[in-house]
């Protein structure tokens, strides 16, 4: 009978490898700063101006919040009016002095205040949104020590590595750079990087990342990347793009903006000039006048489109996928196509064991199948044979000695396991192998017989492995077959509902596109619930695969992650790598990375896109309403300055906190509750541990 192998290791808890969290602190920005300064001063003179105190009393503190709450902004208009681009900054600037130099000094004030403060808001949503990107940085060590030529050592700063150089990692260290064990042995905590839930083994050969925390073995690395191109610096910079990148709908409101801000300027000189000629007082003009250029200006607007960007990329950034721009978080709403990579995207990119088949007649029972040829395998190198030994362990069967160990390449493996020679390998050499050369038992008539139908069995069960789309691996002692392996790359938890929630989503059912062969694709197809399967594709017949679909008006989505996937990845409208295993070409391409391989986090930040531009769309709404009624209210009636700037200020405010909602956990849940749910495990795989 089959036994289908679906235990999984126990989540593990957080360990000491997690990133460490950041969080800026308001008072840390300068912009916060000179806010608060600016809002001390007005809120201390404002009551005395209203008590009646002299102006000498309070005359200094409004003048404080003038120089306080504008001065930055003020630089920044002139600089930008140097460049001949005509800044709202300065343009508000203008409207509070104006407001003084007619005896609105309080108002004025005001103005600077809010204006100030809604800078600042916005500069902590920036700085908030790169905290947890920022916080990888922490994890890299600042120092390293490096091993002499003449068997010495220094301490070096980590930057000063070059590729090539040999460090030492003692027992609780943290990885000073990328590289390559060459000595020692040792268990390395890598969530941060890889994701896994348990600390990976490390010995001769095996990659080493940067940040990293070594448990308590000793290790020679010697280096392979300089820092600025760890693995981690890459992480961060690709998500530190963010920041400097404007979302399209952030460059059209930019290029509005500066005729928006020339048609303001002409209008408010229109809005000063015709009372005037019709012998209208000039203070009362020019009040007028003032209020229209508060109540006019687009800041609102201007502010509508990026914080909810950077927050759905922040939160994101909390949860394992790195979004490398506004523009991929805003272009990734509007995909309606999924193309799936098959190994490594829907798999786990690792052989295990599926299935164990001990024949009738061998008297074996499964874990004495496993534990014979977990023991002839132990001492292999060969991920078959890994995925063999692997299987044992996670069954805890303790595994006997094995002897005169063989390998022969493309065949398998012999040893001597409990005074029996077992063999395991490609059921057809092995086969091939017996016939030519039969035990000196089989040459008993009744021995030959049973020996013939336990190889047709095992060809039948072999077969019927391998059309499923398994690896089959024979099992043999003493040259007579005892049972049969599957061997496959299992299945990730999440994939069935991760297609299905795509789905739901796009509106399309997914597509498979994969190089491997079409008897795995369509097995594995057929499990996750996806109909159009491409398989046996080159990396052109990927590219032309999606570029078939966005002729047809489709904006596709690509998720892989090996180099064969890159040319894909750049030519959809938007693509993911799977960052555990993906390829340094797979990474880059890419428009976000799924840093912990969590599939299911791939429908969840589709939501959290299009949530963030619903957010857009009600910030431009809300900016829109305020901006308009005022500047009628303006025109048509007399609207007081105080009411100009909390009405037109206010909206920024609103707009600005609206955008950051995205930066609360709810959100990401909320995101989430149209992906997967958590998968339950077969009632047979509970039993079996």
């Amino acid at each position: 009978m089959s036994a289908t192998l679906t235990e999984r290791p126990a989540a593990a808890a957080p360990r000491g490898g997690a990133a460490p969290k950041r969080r800026t602190r308001v008072f840390a920005l300068a912009e916060a700063r000179w806010a608060a300064a600016a809002t001390v001063a007005f809120l201390t003179a404002l009551p005395l101006q209203l008590t009646g105190a002299p102006a000498w009393a309070w005359g200094p503190l409004y003048a404080i919040a003038y120089v306080t709450g504008g001065w930055e902004p003020g630089w920044a208009g002139l600089r930008a009016l140097r460049e001949k681009t005509l800044d709202v900054d300065l343009l508000m600037i203008v409207a509070a002095i104006g407001a003084a130099s007619i005896g609105q000094v309080m108002d004025g004030a005001l103005l600077i205040v809010i204006f100030a403060t809604s800078g600042a808001l916005e500069a902590l949503a920036t700085a908030r949104t790169q905290d947890s990107v920022r916080g990888l940085l922490d994890l890299a060590p600042t120092t390293a020590t490096r091993l002499l030529d003449d068997g010495g050592e220094e301490t070096v700063a980590t930057e000063d590595l070059v590729v090539g150089d040999t460090i030492l990692i003692r027992p609780g260290e943290r990885v000073g750079a990328d590289g390559r064990v060459l000595d020692g042995a040792s268990e390395i905590d890598q969530a941060t990087i890889t994701g896994e839930p348990l600390p990976a083994a490390k010995q001769l050969g095996d990659e080493v990342f940067a940040g990293t925390l070594n448990g308590t073995g000793a290790l020679r690395v010697k280096v392979e990347r300089d820092a600025s191109d760890s693995v981690i610096a890459r992480i961060v910079a690709m998500v530190e793009e963010a920041s400097e990148t404007k979302a399209p709908t952030q460059l059209f409101i930019e290029r509005v903006e500066q005729r928006y801000s020339l048609g303001m300027v002409f209008a408010t000189l229109a809005v000063f000039l015709v009372p005037l000629a019709f012998g209208a007082a000039v203070t009362g003009s020019l009040l007028r006048a003032m209020t229209f250029m508060i109540v006019a200006s687009p800041c609102a607007v201007v502010l509508a489109t990026m914080p909810p960007l950077l927050s759905a990329i922040a939160n994101a950034g909390r949860h394992g996928v790195l979004v490398k721009s506004a523009v991929v978080m805003e272009r990734l709403g509007q995909v309606d196509a999924v193309a799936l990579d098959k190994t490594g995207t829907l798999t786990e990119g690792t052989p295990r064991i599926t299935d164990l088949l001990p024949l009738t007649g061998s008297g074996l029972d499964e874990d004495e199948l496993l534990a014979l040829a977990g023991a002839a395998e132990h001492p292999s190198e060969h991920p078959l044979a890994r995925a063999v030994v692997d299987a044992a362990r996670r069954r805890g069967l303790d595994l006997p000695v094995a002897e005169g160990f063989a390998s022969t390449p493309g065949i398998g493996v012999t040893a001597t396991v409990s005074g029996a020679v077992i063999a395991v390998g490609a059921p057809a050499r092995l086969l091939d192998g017996a016939a030519d050369a039969p035990s000196a038992e089989a040459e008993a008539t009744a021995t030959a017989t049973a020996t013939a139908a336990a190889v047709a069995v095992a060809v039948a069960v072999a077969e019927e492995l391998e059309r499923d789309g398994r690896t089959a691996v024979l099992v043999q002692r003493d040259g007579v077959p005892v049972g049969v392996l599957g061997i496959a790359d299992r299945l990730r938890p999440d994939a069935a509902a991760t297609v299905t929630a795509l789905a739901a989503l796009t509106g399309a059912a997914p597509v498979l596109v994969t190089g491997d062969n079409p008897r795995a694709a369509a097995r594995l197809a057929a499990e996750v619930g996806i109909t159009d399967v491409r398989a046996g594709l080159l990396p052109q017949d990927k590219v032309a695969a999606v570029q078939e679909q966005e002729r047809a008006g489709r904006k596709v989505l690509v998720i892989g992650d090996g180099v064969n996937d890159a040319p894909a990845l750049a030519a959809a409208h938007t693509g993911i790598a799977m960052g555990r295993a993906g390829s340094d070409l797979a990474l880059e391409t890419a428009d976000a990375v799924v840093v912990r391989d969590e599939l299911a986090t791939v429908p969840t930040v589709i939501a959290l896109s299009r949530a963030a531009r619903r957010l857009v769309v009600q910030n431009l709404v809300i900016a829109s309403v305020f901006i308009s009624g005022l500047v009628v209210w303006d025109l048509v009636a007399t609207l007081p300055l105080p009411l100009g700037v909390l009405g037109h200020e206010g909206s920024t405010v609103i707009v600005g906190l609206n955008g950051l909602r995205l930066l609360r956990e709810s959100a990401w849940k909320r995101a989430g509750a149209t992906g997967p749910r958590p998968v339950q495990e077969p009632a047979r795989a509970r039993r079996s541990r």
